[in-house]
């Protein structure tokens, strides 16, 4: 089942649409639920309704079927309760450390990074990634992400793997020249993360068939930049934490309420040849080869396109593709 959320006037949250597998036809479901969190809220009573319906559309019997437009989405949610983003692949972090010549914490690859992103405002999908100055160090980051239903605290690594709703595709847009100077201060990422981007629409597990293994998705996660393919590495290979190991450490010490999106943090191969998926770990290639970066950060009108195909070569989540803006 794929679901999104087409923009609404007068509704910030947008109104919940079931879409087709082939990302061509999608239909409103106001009398099953408003929106995508409300579905959330209500999910075991709410799915199957929602699964009736996508198996009707895509034998053609709804009612009032409108053609699909990426450009008429939000993210599936367009604010949430909890946006947290984790560090999985831990070869990524291993790489930024090296290049800076820093030594890494062995308790890295047990105990993953985490951190809490604002939520209140994710851009659309299609939407430009608006910053105040290229001197920021514009970056994309292409990551998946899950979101979940209600999480208790302290629940283990396998009841989290049954909290798994959906799953998404990511931008984690980071101002890289900012945070060195936050994280000096010992508390965190809050300028440097500004407003992150979600794929036009979310899956249920079942959509991904065999590429859902271990918890991970067993794919290429695609990146262009200014239409130039910019990696493509498997966002199953090397990723130390598992999306039910992410769910368990993010639910240590709290309650995860429905609607909760965990991220994978930058999808990263230990294997090179894949490229990459954010421009920070080219720079740190960059440096560890030559002794200093040749790829700049964005600059306005870089224009960067995150997708993933499935098994049969067709888009699973949309895309998303934004351009860089300097507003201010």
């Amino acid at each position: 089942m794929k679901l999104g959320t087409i923009k609404s006037q007068g509704s910030r949250d947008g109104q919940l649409v079931v879409v087709s597998r082939d990302l061509q036809k999608c239909v409103l479901v106001p009398d099953i639920a408003q929106t995508l969190q409300y579905a959330l809220d209500y999910w075991d009573e709410v799915r199957p309704k929602l699964e009736s319906v996508y198996n009707r559309l895509l034998q053609n019997e709804m009612p009032d079927i409108m053609d699909f437009n990426p450009s008429l989405m939000c993210s599936p949610l367009p604010r949430a309760y909890q946006w947290a983003d984790g560090s999985a692949y831990v070869n990524h972090v291993e790489l930024v450390r090296k290049a800076r010549g820093a030594e890494m914490p062995p308790s890295f690859w047990t105990d993953p990074l985490m951190y809490q992103g604002g939520s209140d405002d994710f851009l659309d999908p299609r939407s430009d990634i608006l910053a105040v100055s290229e001197a920021h160090g514009i970056d994309f980051e292409s990551e998946v992400a899950i979101i979940t239903k209600d999480v208790p605290m302290g629940a283990d690594k396998n009841a989290c793997a049954d909290k798994i709703c959906l799953v998404m595709l990511v931008n984690d847009v980071s101002l890289r020249n900012l945070i060195p100077a936050e994280l000096a201060k010992g508390f965190g990422f809050f300028h440097s993360k500004p407003s992150s981007s979600f794929s036009p629409v979310a899956v249920t597990l079942d959509e991904l068939g065999s590429a859902w293994k271990d918890n991970k998705v067993h794919l290429p996660l695609i990146t262009h930049l200014n239409h130039e393919l910019f990696g493509k590495p498997n966002a199953g290979v090397d990723m130390t934490f598992d999306f039910s190991e992410l769910i368990s450490h993010a639910a240590k010490t709290r309650n995860l309420s429905a609607g909760c999106i965990i991220g994978s943090g930058t999808v990263s191969n230990l294997d090179r040849s894949s490229g990459s998926s954010c421009l920070a770990e080219k720079r740190m290639l960059e440096t560890l080869e030559h002794g200093s970066p040749k790829t700049p950060f964005m600059k306005e009108g870089d224009r960067v396109r995150i997708e993933m195909l499935g098994l049969d070569g067709q888009s699973i989540f949309g895309s998303i593709d934004q351009q860089v803006k300097i507003v201010g």
